[in-house]
């Protein structure tokens, strides 16, 4: 297995995702933060809102799937890197292939659901029309850390 190479911008992102995260936290979601770039430029960013929105949907790469869509006036997010804490499950990847993201960032993997390498490999499969690249680990312990401490408190 290739060890990924990260650059410094993806670290930065990447930060920028867990801040996002640690919003999510604070309102009682499960804390993932997502964020949509096109060159060095935002057009998009999410973090978990499934339960304050009443709205399955509502995780962080789809909100900032939609907000990446309505900035750019256009659905095909082409040339674009989506940054997120945790790898995206079998709906957000979904969402990604029809978007057209061109690279996927991920921190932690998600043994139960996620859906690039861990309990699915969907980007895998030779039947899509479109196939992002996809790197995990990036901050992997930080990420995964937040979820842990996450559930673990409420748990207690």
């Amino acid at each position: 297995m290739q060890i990924p190479i990260f650059s410094e911008q993806d670290y930065f992102w990447m930060q920028h995702a867990l801040r996002l995260a640690r919003q999510a936290e604070a309102l009682g979601e499960v804390p993932v933060g997502a964020v949509l770039v096109v060159g060095d430029e935002i057009i998009g960013e999410g973090c978990n809102h499934p339960i304050g929105h009443c709205d399955p949907t509502a995780h962080a790469e789809i909100i900032a799937l939609r907000e990446g869509a309505k900035k750019i006036n256009n659905y095909r997010i082409v040339d674009s890197t989506l940054y997120v804490t945790l790898e995206p499950c079998v709906m957000c990847v979904g969402a990604i292939v029809h978007a057209r993201v061109q690279r996927i960032v991920y921190g932690a993997s998600d043994p139960r659901a996620g859906a690039i390498q861990s309990a699915f490999q969907i980007m895998a499969a030779n039947k899509l029309n479109h196939r992002a690249e996809c790197v995990g680990g990036l901050l992997a312990e930080e990420c995964g850390s937040l979820l842990s401490s996450f559930f673990r408190a409420r748990r207690i």
